[in-house]
């Protein structure tokens, strides 16, 4: 069984001012992208699922078809692509839409869009975030051992201090994890940044400034799904849009839809570290570094290059 990668690659990029996800980075103008997909084909999967905004879809096809057009799976077969898209109005009918709203409905959302495209095991990745070769291993080992179960998940965690940035800061859902290894709450901070006394601080749920712990294992929105979770999370979104389909700026998070299940009994998700640390270009400050951290890479034979 080859698994899917599913890249999340919808984000308008409002902080970056631009779209990452076709940004070069690396020394032969690769992107964030093509460097997750070569490390998800060595890890194993055999599929690539976009999701992507209509207004883009044509140049990202023309970039994947001109990038990737030759690239093969581990068992020789050509790697696969599909293409879907998150738009506003891609809910169901008969739910109050706010006419000022413009943006989509957040991570979990766009993960639905590919429900009839995905039949497999598959893996969910921000398409602006770099993860690392060993999170792809780790992810694609589990996916592969999980092909027959239900209501059975997996995120991948990354120590907190592996993740922030230097040019300001970040927001971050950090894992609760019981003594089975099993993650029973993800909470989302904000305004996460690594002070002058080296400690860690950020904004909790409710506003309060709290130091965090860096050790903490952190959600990158990198989630191992088999194809259940998409009837499960549908049922959730549709509860979620009877409550708050008419605010103006509310969107359904991945972990919003994984606690529900949890709350529920329907589900449990195994939280697996990573030893990777992860980078990306959060905001145009970042770029500089990635440009390095990717040429730096090629210098120490990490990566080939051109990578394809």
């Amino acid at each position: 069984m080859k698994p899917t990668l599913l890249v999340l690659a919808a984000g308008m990029g409002s902080r970056y001012g631009g779209l990452k996800q076709m940004d070069g980075l690396g020394p032969n103008g690769e992107t964030i992208i093509d460097y997750s997909i070569y490390d998800a084909v060595a890890a194993g999967f055999g599929k690539v699922v976009y999701v992507v905004r209509e207004y883009f879809k044509e140049d990202m096809e023309k970039h994947v078809k001109e990038r990737y057009g030759n690239v093969k799976c581990l068992d020789g077969t050509p790697l696969e692509f599909q293409f879907v898209t998150q738009e506003l109005s891609k809910i169901p009918a008969g739910y109050p839409v706010d006419p000022q709203r413009e943006k989509p409905w957040g991570t979990a959302h766009a993960v639905l869009m590919a429900k009839d495209v995905i039949k497999e095991p598959f893996l969910v990745i921000n398409g602006d975030d770099y993860y690392g070769k060993e999170s792809f291993k780790i992810a694609g080992d589990w996916l592969r051992a999980h092909e027959n179960t239900k209501g059975e998940y997996s995120i991948i965690g990354f120590k907190l201090e592996n993740t922030l940035t230097e040019c300001g800061g970040v927001s971050r859902g950090i894992c609760t994890v019981d003594a089975n290894g099993l993650l029973t709450h993800v909470e989302e901070h904000s305004k996460i940044a690594k002070a002058e006394d080296g400690k860690v601080y950020g904004d909790d749920y409710s506003g309060k400034h709290v130091e965090i712990n860096g050790q903490d294992l952190c959600s990158m929105n990198m989630w191992g799904f088999t194809p259940d979770y998409f009837e499960m999370s549908e049922e959730i979104f549709h509860t979620f849009l009877k409550e708050r389909s008419s605010e103006l700026k509310s969107e359904y998070y991945i972990p919003y839809a994984i606690d529900c299940m949890i709350k529920e009994s329907k589900a449990r998700t195994e939280v697996l570290s990573t030893p990777s640390r992860w980078f990306g270009v959060t905001f145009q400050a970042d770029r500089p570094g990635v440009v390095a951290k990717f040429q730096e890479f090629a210098d120490q034979g990490i990566y080939p290059t051109p990578l394809y």
